[in-house]
């Protein structure tokens, strides 16, 4: 197997970035989920409410985050920034501390999303944080991320999409790109839905992935990924249910969470080496 894909989305829900190569952190890939929008009582706001996110685009310069929209100037943050107020914020169930960017990047965010709830702020995850994975899941290890949903990493393989697309395309429906599906890591080489019974990955030169517990999928696999809409409301949704993709879980699924076993530090690129080790 090899990896196909690597991407970043440096601000939770908004479009992501393609990567040639991209470091391994203890929270994911760098400077993925590293920042979040949120509402006027500090609630993570994504795609699901607002499907505007997904035409927001996003830039990484050595220096700074650069957000873009076709209604309004570029907005910039700087990477290294110091003094920035703190604010309580929640993302699910977890409630904590993240930092404000300030008036600017709230005034461009509720300009371009509209004013929610007293309007939208941009806020970024603390150096020294950490907001600890469930676990339930964990096989002894513990792991940590920032503004994700839940987990460090999400791992796609190439085959499960074509086969969705492959079930899609009887149904008379357009197939679907992987970017519905927000992956880190895409790798491809085994059969479709192999990645199911994968216990660990090994990547490149020693970096090691847990795969630990399957991705439920939302909403927002049914949008595309660069205007918000959804072409066919209900899919793939439906589909990947009537397929059973993850055989005893009710629902949607594609995908694995992961967590980093071993590699902190180290570089993935596309084209690297991948293997499996089978669940026992």
């Amino acid at each position: 197997m090899r990896i196909t894909q690597l991407n970043i989305y440096p601000v939770k829900s908004l479009r992501g970035i393609a990567l040639d190569e991209a470091t391994l952190t203890e929270r994911g890939l760098a400077f993925d989920r590293h920042w979040m929008v949120v509402d006027a009582r500090g609630r993570f706001v994504t795609q699901r409410e607002c499907p505007a996110m997904a035409m927001v685009t996003v830039r990484l310069e050595p220096n700074r985050l650069v957000l873009e929209h076709p209604a309004a100037a570029p907005l910039a943050v700087p990477l290294a920034r110091h003094g920035l107020e703190r604010l309580e914020v929640s993302l699910w169930k977890d409630s904590g501390e993240a930092l404000d960017e300030g008036a600017e990047a709230a005034e461009w965010l509720t300009a371009v999303l509209g004013d929610r709830d007293g309007g939208l702020r941009l806020v970024r995850f603390p150096e020294e944080r950490r907001r600890e994975v469930e676990a339930d899941y964990l096989r002894g290890e513990s792991a940590h991320t920032a503004f994700a949903d839940g987990y460090p990493l999400l791992v796609a393989h190439r085959a499960s999409l074509e086969r969705l697309n492959e079930r899609l395309a009887e149904k008379g429906l357009d197939a679907v790109p992987m970017s519905r599906f927000r992956p880190n890591v895409v790798v491809e080489g085994e059969g479709p839905f192999a990645e199911v019974d994968w216990d660990e990955l090994t990547l490149g030169s020693g970096i090691r992935l847990g795969l630990r517990k399957p991705c439920k999928r939302c909403k927002i696999i049914t949008q595309d990924q660069r205007t918000g809409e959804a072409p066919e409301p209900k899919e793939p949704l439906k589909t990947l249910v009537e397929m059973d993709a993850q055989p005893g879980w009710k629902g949607a699924y594609f995908g694995q969470n992961a967590v980093p076993l071993d590699g902190i530090g180290r570089t993935l690129r596309v084209g690297d080496d991948a293997a499996a080790t089978i669940r026992a």
